[in-house]
Parts: structure tokens; C-alpha cells; sequence
């Protein structure tokens, strides 16, 4: 294992240890214990930005090298810009929580044993290879995010938004897997850089539009596109620093690194730019309507976090166009992937510091309620600063960061309209008119967080806390945040060429060995996309000061077809009460109906096998030449087993049972199989009398009698049981899938067991693992009735000394 698989586990390994040193330190914070490993992790992935500047770095370990799965990493631009704002911003998150989370009230081994377990998972996903591994971590991020949601398991909404979010997003997870298990059935591998190499093999397969669809589930319910998104704002109900780290930064962007990955391998089709264009445009315009309507700060932060996303990923679709050039020099639309990874980074830094100015107006006065905040300004002046730099970036202006993205976006929807491809001249057109109303509704959410929270006056009688500026450890973190804002504003090439253009590099490998370039501008002087940007100020000063009069609007005339909340609540209804009902009417509470439902399965399988594989034979020329004694024997079992079925008594049952297993074993001995009859007696034995010991205790059989239901189902069950039986077994003397195993046994059984029995070999050495664990189950299960009874006996002594 190299350092670098290492550096991926290290978070978990940590949260291995967490409760050993959770137990220790009784006056110390957990999460000082725990800082040094994301920090430490950080340090080290940002020694790779010479390399990856110049190429690709690979480490590979066997993991299952049999069935093609290696664990294997590659950091390229896109990995380690993920991996670089996994480490930072969760250092920055473990460092606030420190200060959010007080010790004494919270379970702060759990908190932190569940944010490493996740950044592990997030590492995972970003940096491997092989699909199969990717997806294990996929689904990591899943759990581990289920839990840090339900981290308050105490409150219903935590609990409510943590099974929301488990269900859609691992529902995403299985349609990626649908997806990966068909490009491995395409081109023969799991691995990504493989499979990309083989793009023209998946590209003229007729799985390659199926595979693709299953694909684009996964990334859109993991980065919550419409209609997924409505998991989301139920997240919100984390704390604070789980929806800076998880909400913003990392887990909802990891569907956004999937589309970026797999840009090269599915660009060529139409579907693909039209479906991540659409789907991401819907968003943006969804998401950024709704955050206008919502009182909580952390519901338009959540809102304006679907929006964004769908803003990355309408940059994603429309950027897949410039695979379809030969010459970059001459491809305006690499524009859009440039500010598609520009936007990511920029997102992640104001709405972080976002996300951690909201929990410290939360922390500090009691509330998120808009309608209860207001003229915080002079009593939290730098919380003030951190929200007015995070909104008005994310609003779009200068000088800062966001606003050279969010140009950068609006010239790449204008671009879109003069593409020669895909029909964008065309339709092309609904992409800039959408983005730009899009980001109008932006704007305005974007002020009503900043003046709706900090502007206005003073409503101290309406807050549950007497207001104040917020500690220092609290304020750090979302200040680090903004310099970055700032910064990267006011000098965006101090990231363009060691992190946005290896980033972008590496969804168009074909740049590789080129002199291509980013170079970001903040002049380009007045085009369309400024214009654009002076609407939006103007129409969004418009509709923030007539609010009023138009939010009711929004609230309430929402046709029923876009409440994909009250849609999912409604399907979730409609499913528990029907499995419920369904399961009433399954789950009678006698043994013999799920018997019955056991057999019927077994002969509707078994039926459809045989003929399905052609396995009907009833070749019986090769048999055995049947004697007077099998005669004799199978009419002795013939009438016991109808002694049994219409004997009145239960001792009269059992016996007639016992006596069809002891003739059973004389068949083995006639047979030449004396280990078998040995055992069959053994087993018979003592099934009779457990039989005896157990039924004793039992009532009586009913005295009314009953007239017998020759076409009863249990009647058709049986005789469909014993015919399906007779089928296989004639079926099975002739009729072979696959080589035996039987000479492997007779070559090795003496040489590598030392034994001549081979059945006892068999059983003892080459399925000793088999034997151990059914020992081991019995052992349990011994155990487990142990204690049932230790429990009823205490039970009873207990209300007899009462």
C-alpha cells in the first residue's frame, strides 16, 4: 500500500480510534485530537501540483485481481482539485465545529467519527480508477451522510431528512451501478481510463445510450438536480458545519465530478449535451425561484445551492461540445468547462463561509428566521463582512470571485446559440433567456440573505438570544473563506494555471501535450455577457424592493406538477401503506401458509430453469438396472408417506416418518453408500426424537373431522413439488452444464488431505471453512437460546417473588 492509498483511509482510520480518544481526554475537545489529520492531508495533496501540472500520477494495488478490480488511484488535475477542497475545507469545518459543537451536550465522537468516515469516502470517490472501488465509496458518502444528517436523531426533521437523502441518493447509486456494470459488459473492464481509451468501442455499442442514462441518474440525484433536489433542503436539518462540508463543498458535487469524468467517453451524443443542459438549466431557474420564497436562511442556502449546482452542470453539458473540434485554438465553447471548474472552486469558498456565517447567526441570536433578524450589521459587524463577501459573489458582482464565473457562464450560453451542432442554433437559444431570468432570482435571494438579516433595524424582542459577535474560533474559519473570495476575485490566475487548467486538462485528455492555457481576464470589455449582468442588477434591485408583492405568488400558485416535495411525500405514503396492506394479507402468522409461498417459488423457479436451459432429459437407457429389493423398498415409503398424510395422530406421524427415513438408508446401503446410511440413521434418530419430546407438549388434532380436498391447493402444491423433483432428478443424470468437479476430488483427496474417505475429506478439509462457519452458527444460535431462556426463567422468578 502506498502513502497515497494511505492518505485516503487515514480519515478512517481516525475514526476507528476516535472513541479510544474520545474516552481520554475528558477536558479536551475531540476535535483538536482529530484537526492535524485533514490539515496534514491537505499539506500533502498540495505537493502534487507540480506533478499534476505535468501529467498523471498512478498507484495501484491488487485488490481482486481475478475479476479485474485493482484499487487503484490516479491524481490528474480534476482528482486533486477535488481532493485539495475535501482536505481544506473539512480542516476549516473540524476546526469551526470545535467552537459550534459545545462538549457537553453533544456526542462528539459520533459527530467526527462520522465527518472522517465521510471524507474518507469522498477521497475514495475522487481518486480511484476502478468503478467498482468508486462505487463502493459512492455509496460510502451515501451512508456516512445519512448518518451525519440524523445526527440530532432525537428530532423527527433530522431523522425525516436523513432517510430522504438515503433513499433517493442510494437509489441514484444503484442506477450507477446498472451503468458500470454495462460498460464492463461493453469493453471486458473497470477500469475508467481504460474504458475511456475505448471510447469508439462504447460509442457503436447499442448499450451506450442505457449506459449513459443510468450514469446521469446517479450524478443527478447525487448532486440534487430536478426533480432529485427535494432531499436537499431536508438535509438542512444537520448542523451547521455538516451542510458547509457536505452541502456545498463536497457530496453534492461529487454527481457534478462524475459528469466532468465521463464527458470524454459520452460527449459524442446529443443526448448527453441536451439531457446535463436541461436538466442543469431546470435547476438553476427552479432553485434560485424557490430560495426567494423561503423565511429560513439555511432553506435559501439550501435552494441556492440546487441552483448553483445546476448552473455547474449546464456548463458541464454545453462544455461537452468542445470535444467535437479538432483545434482548441479555434473552440470557444472549452470556455464553458473552464467556467464549470472555475465555478465549482468558487462556490465551494463563498458558500462555505456562507453555510458558517448562518450557523453563527443561529449560534448567536437564537434563530435563522428572517422575518426575526434584522440591523445586525452594528452589533456583528464581522459576520457582516463574511455574509456581505459570500452574497454578493454569489450574487454576481464584482470584485469578486463569482462574478468573473458567472460572466464566464453568461458568455457561454451565449456562445451555445451560434453552435453548429446538436441543433443549438436553434433550441440553443432557451439556454441564455433561462440562465439570465435564472440568475435575476439569484440576485434577489442573494439580498434578502444579506439586508433581510443584517440591514433594517433591530428586532431584539423578537429573538430567543441577546444578540453579539461571535468568538474568534468561530469567526476564522468563513474569514479564510472570504480572503479566498477576494483573492481569487481580484487574481484569478493565482489558480488558473496550477489548479483550473490541469482540472480541465483532464476532461479533455486531447489538451494533453498542447500549449493550451488557461488565462482568466477581468475586463473583456462590453459584451453581451456584461449587458446580461447589468440586467440582472437592474431587474434584480427591481424585484428585491417589490418582494412583496410578488412572493405571494410564488408561494401559492405553484401548479401541483412542480411540488416534487408534497410528490415524494405522496409516493413514500402511497408505498407504506401499500406494503403494509400487502403485507397483511401475505403475512397470515401460520408456518404452513409461508410454506406454502416457500414451494410455490420452488417449482415456479425450478419449472422455468429446466425448460429455459433445455435441461429436460429423459434419457434413461444409461441407468442402473432397478431390482425386486427397489421395488419393495419404494412401496414401503409409498405407503408410510400416505400413513402420514391421513394419520389422526401426531405419535403415529412421527413414527411412520421415522420408519420412510430408516428405509431411506437401507436404499443407501443397497447403494454401497454406508457413510451416508450411517448418517441418514443418525439424523432419523434423532429427529424422531425431538419430534416425540416437542409434539408431546402439543394440543391434541381437533376431533371434528374434516372431509378430505383432493383439489385443494396444498394438494396441487404437493404433487407440484414431486413432480418438479422427479424432473431434476432425471434431468440431472444426464444432462451437464459444466466439467465435474468430482475428478479433482479423486486426484487430490489422498495427496493433499491425507484421507481415502472422500466424502469426510471434503467436508473436513476442502470445505473446512463451510463446516467452521456452520459450527459457528449453531454455536451463536445455541447461545442466543441460552439466553432466551435465562431471560423467561429470571422473568418468572421475578414476578413470583412479587
Amino acid at each position: 500500500m502506498s502513502f497515497l492509498h494511505l492518505a485516503i483511509f487515514l480519515p478512517f482510520l481516525m475514526a476507528m480510534l476516535i472513541p479510544i480518544f474520545y474516552r481520554w481526554t475528558n477536558q479536551l475537545h475531540t476535535g483538536w485530537i482529530v484537526l492535524p489529520i485533514p490539515v496534514i492531508l491537505f499539506i500533502y495533496f498540495l505537493t502534487f501540483i507540480p506533478q499534476t501540472m505535468q501529467g498523471v500520477v498512478t498507484e495501484t494495488m491488487p485488490w481482486i485481481p481475478s475479476l479485474g478490480i485493482n484499487f487503484t488511484v490516479v491524481v490528474d488535475g480534476l482528482s486533486l482539485l477535488f481532493a485539495l477542497l475535501i482536505t481544506g475545507i473539512g480542516s476549516l469545518v473540524t476546526f469551526y465545529s470545535i467552537f459550534y459543537l459545545g462538549k457537553k451536550k453533544e456526542r462528539l465522537n459520533n459527530f467526527y467519527a462520522f465527518l472522517f468516515i465521510f471524507m474518507t469516502a469522498m477521497l475514495g470517490v475522487v481518486l480511484s480508477d476502478n468503478l467498482v472501488v468508486l462505487y463502493l465509496f459512492w455509496e460510502m458518502t451515501s451512508i456516512s451522510s445519512f448518518l451525519l444528517i440524523g445526527y440530532w436523531y432525537h428530532r423527527e426533521r433530522s431523522r425525516y431528512g436523513a432517510r430522504k437523502s438515503l433513499l433517493i441518493t442510494v437509489f441514484g447509486g444503484l442506477m450507477l451501478l446498472g451503468g458500470i456494470l454495462l460498460l464492463h459488459v461493453i469493453t471486458g473492464s473497470f477500469s475508467l481510463r481504460e474504458i475511456i481509451g475505448e471510447a469508439s468501442v462504447v460509442q457503436a455499442s447499442s448499450l451506450f445510450i442505457p449506459a449513459m442514462i443510468l450514469i446521469l441518474l446517479g450524478a443527478f440525484t447525487k448532486s440534487a438536480q430536478v426533480p432529485f433536489h427535494v432531499w436537499l433542503p431536508d438535509a438542512m436539518e444537520a448542523p451547521t458545519p455538516v451542510s458547509a462540508y457536505l452541502h456545498s463543498a463536497t457530496m453534492v458535487k461529487a454527481g457534478l465530478y462524475l459528469v466532468a469524468r465521463f464527458t470524454p467517453l459520452f460527449a459524442v451524443s446529443g443526448v448527453w449535451f441536451w439531457t446535463i443542459s436541461l436538466v442543469g438549466i431546470v435547476t438553476l431557474f427552479w432553485g434560485s425561484i424557490t430560495a426567494t420564497k423561503k423565511q429560513d436562511l439555511k432553506a435559501i442556502l439550501a435552494y441556492s445551492t440546487i441552483s448553483q449546482l445546476g448552473m455547474i452542470m449546464t456548463l458541464l453539458g454545453v462544455g461537452a461540445a468542445a470535444l467535437h473540434f479538432d483545434s482548441w485554438s479555434d473552440d470557444i465553447y472549452i470556455g464553458a468547462l473552464v467556467a464549470a471548474v472555475f465555478h465549482l472552486f468558487n462556490h465551494a469558498t463563498f458558500k462555505g463561509s456562507l453555510f458558517m456565517m448562518v450557523g453563527i447567526v443561529d449560534h448567536e441570536t437564537g434563530t435563522r428566521d428572517i422575518k426575526r433578524l434584522g440591523g445586525l450589521m452594528r452589533i456583528m459587524p464581522i459576520t457582516a463582512t463574511i455574509a456581505f463577501i459570500g452574497t454578493f459573489a454569489m450574487a454576481g458582482l464584482p470584485p469578486f470571485n463569482g462574478f468573473l464565473s458567472k460572466e464566464m457562464f453568461f458568455q457561454s450560453m451565449v456562445d451555445v446559440t451560434t453552435l453548429n451542432l446538436f441543433n443549438a442554433d436553434t433550441w440553443g437559444i432557451l439556454l441564455p433567456v433561462i440562465a439570465w431570468v435564472g440568475s435575476i432570482f439569484t440576485f434577489v435571494y442573494s439580498m434578502i440573505i444579506f439586508f433581510k438579516t443584517f440591514g433594517g433595524k433591530l428586532k431584539p424582542h423578537l429573538l430567543p438570544k441577546k444578540p453579539h459577535e461571535a468568538p474568534l474560533g468561530l469567526l476564522l474559519p468563513p474569514l479564510i473563506l472570504s480572503a479566498l473570495v477576494v483573492i481569487t476575485g481580484l487574481f484569478p490566475n493565482l489558480i488558473a494555471k496550477p489548479l483550473l487548467e490541469p482540472a480541465v486538462k483532464s476532461i479533455m485528455p486531447s489538451l494533453y501535450g498542447t500549449d493550451y492555457h488557461v488565462h482568466i481576464s477581468f475586463w473583456h470589455g462590453f459584451t453581451m455577457a456584461l449587458l446580461m449582468t447589468f440586467g440582472v442588477i437592474i431587474l434584480g434591485i427591481l424585484l428585491y424592493k417589490t418582494a412583496n408583492w410578488w412572493r405571494p405568488f410564488i408561494k401559492e400558485k405553484v401548479p401541483r406538477f412542480f411540488q416534487w416535495g408534497k410528490a415524494y411525500d405522496n409516493s413514500m405514503y402511497y408505498m407504506e401503506q401499500g406494503s403494509y396492506r400487502f403485507t397483511l394479507w401475505i403475512m397470515t402468522g401460520w408456518l404452513r401458509t409461508y410454506l406454502n409461498y416457500m414451494l410455490m417459488a420452488f417449482i415456479i423457479l425450478m419449472l422455468g430453469t429446466i425448460f429455459a436451459t433445455d435441461a429436460l432429459n429423459f434419457d434413461i437407457s444409461t441407468i442402473s438396472r432397478v431390482t425386486m429389493m427397489d421395488y419393495v423398498l419404494a412401496l414401503v415409503i409409498v405407503v408410510t408417506l400416505v400413513g402420514v398424510v391421513f394419520s389422526k395422530s401426531r405419535i403415529t406421524s412421527i413414527i411412520l416418518l421415522g420408519a420412510m427415513g430408516y428405509t431411506i438408508s437401507i436404499f443407501f446401503i443397497v447403494a454401497r453408500a454406508p457413510d451416508l446410511a450411517l448418517t441418514q440413521l443418525v439424523i432419523e434418530t434423532i429427529s424422531v426424537v425431538l419430534y416425540l419430546l416437542v409434539f408431546y407438549h402439543l394440543p391434541q388434532f381437533s376431533n371434528i373431522e374434516e372431509k378430505p380436498k383432493w383439489l385443494s391447493v396444498k394438494t396441487l402444491i404437493s404433487f407440484g413439488v414431486g413432480l418438479v423433483v422427479f424432473l431434476i432428478s432425471l434431468s440431472a443424470y444426464d444432462t451437464t452444464f459444466y466439467d465435474s468437479i468430482s475428478q479433482y476430488y479423486i486426484d487430490n483427496t489422498y495427496t493433499k488431505a491425507a484421507g481415502k474417505n472422500i466424502v469426510n475429506v471434503i467436508l473436513v478439509d476442502f470445505r473446512g471453512f463451510d463446516t467452521l462457519f456452520e459450527t459457528v452458527v449453531l454455536a451463536v444460535a445455541s447461545i442466543g437460546i441460552f439466553g432466551m431462556i435465562k431471560l423467561r426463567l429470571a422473568r418468572r422468578e421475578k414476578n413470583e417473588n412479587k
